[in-house]
Formats: structure tokens, sequence, C-alpha cells
């Protein structure tokens, strides 16, 4: 078995910020080793630059249900309009808590943070799950997912920040809902579902954990 790749078997010949606004895409030029030990020709490449981002689900065990969002999603409006797969669905997005990663940020206290801020619940405790990219062949946008427990009991109406133009519906279902939900396949936000399908794996061992 060969050895796996690193950065070290990439090689960026130039890069230039071609777009910068509310988000910022960078054009790499760029060569990397191939599988038999050769280099690639050069390529240009262009890379939406989202950044990383912490995702949080929140558990109530005592009630033995999950808060989760709904809010307008930009991407999911123009893929409703002009993409022949999921073409008419709602751009209002079922989602768990989430936000982005600031530079020096413990991503952590970030789910803290936008726990509060978008679902209106404390973290009685958080604990590192799983990392994932969430679209690597074009977007930089590192996923990092947490499990928090909370009190649900404030888990309802509508909250977020005013200035960021947030509009976020809370809610809460039980755990055979979520299940009910996954198996039905209606779902169309990855997180979301990456999310449930962990929770589905291992609700009997948070309930265990956390009663």
């Amino acid at each position: 078995m060969t050895a796996p790749m690193t950065t070290d078997d990439v090689e960026i010949l130039a890069q230039e910020t071609i777009a910068k606004r509310y988000f910022e895409t960078t054009e790499y030029r760029l060569r990397h080793r191939l599988h038999d030990g050769s280099w690639s020709a050069e390529m240009s490449r262009e890379v939406f630059q989202r950044g990383s981002v912490c995702a949080v689900l929140p558990y109530d065990p005592v009630r033995d249900s999950l808060v989760l969002i709904e809010q307008f999603r930009p991407g999911a409006y123009v893929t409703s309009m002009t993409e022949p797969i999921l073409n008419g669905s709602s751009p209002w997005l079922m989602e768990i808590v989430a936000g982005v990663v600031e530079t020096d940020e413990p991503p952590m206290e970030v789910a803290v943070r936008e726990l509060k801020e978008e679902a209106n619940c404390e973290a009685l405790d958080i604990f590192h799950i799983m990392d994932w990219h969430a679209s690597p062949g074009a977007i930089n946008e590192p996923v990092s997912l947490y499990c928090a427990r909370v009190d649900s009991k404030d888990a309802h109406g509508v909250h977020g920040l005013d200035h960021e133009h947030e509009d976020i519906r809370v809610f809460t279902i039980d755990a055979a809902t979520a299940q009910e939900w996954l198996e039905s396949g209606t779902l169309s936000n990855a997180t979301l579902i990456i999310a449930l399908q962990w929770f589905a794996l291992n609700h009997d061992k948070l309930r265990q954990r956390w009663t």
C-alpha cells in the first residue's frame, strides 16, 4: 500500500481572488501528484471560500426530543428554480443549529453560542462527533459536528440576529419522528441527514449518558 498523499503533493503555481463580496472565490493554478508518482498537468480551479462551520445537534434526553430549526436558503431557492434534482422544492430548509467559525475561535464555543442565538437553548453538556468536507470539489467548507444536551422547554418561536437577516423558526421532534424522516428519504439537508443518522445509531448510548 502506498503512503497517503498530503498537501506536500500539491504545488500552487498562482492564486488570485476573483470575487469578494458577501463570500469570496479564489482561482488556483496548480498541479498535484498522480497515483503513479508522476505529476499532473497544470490546471485552473475556482474554490468558493466559505470557511469552517460548526453544527450542533441539540438533544433533550428527558423529553427524548431533538431541537431543529427552519430558515430560508438562497442556494436552495436557485436549485428549486433551475435544477433537475430538487426542482420545485421549498427553499426553506429544516436544519440543525450551525454557524461560521471565525479566525482563532474555538469551534465548540461557536457551537454553544449559535445554540443560544438560533434555538434559545443552553448547552448543558456538549461533545464533538466528527468532521467532514461539505463539497470538496468546489467549496472550502469543513464542517465540525457536535451533540449538546439541552432542556427543550423553551425551544420554540422565531430567533436569530437581525443584522444577519436571520429569521429562524425553532421546533422539536421526538426520536421516533426523526427515524421516520430518515426512512422516508424526504430530508434534503446533508448536515441534518448526517446528524440524524448518527443519532439513530447512538440514541441508546445518549440516553445512558445523560439519564
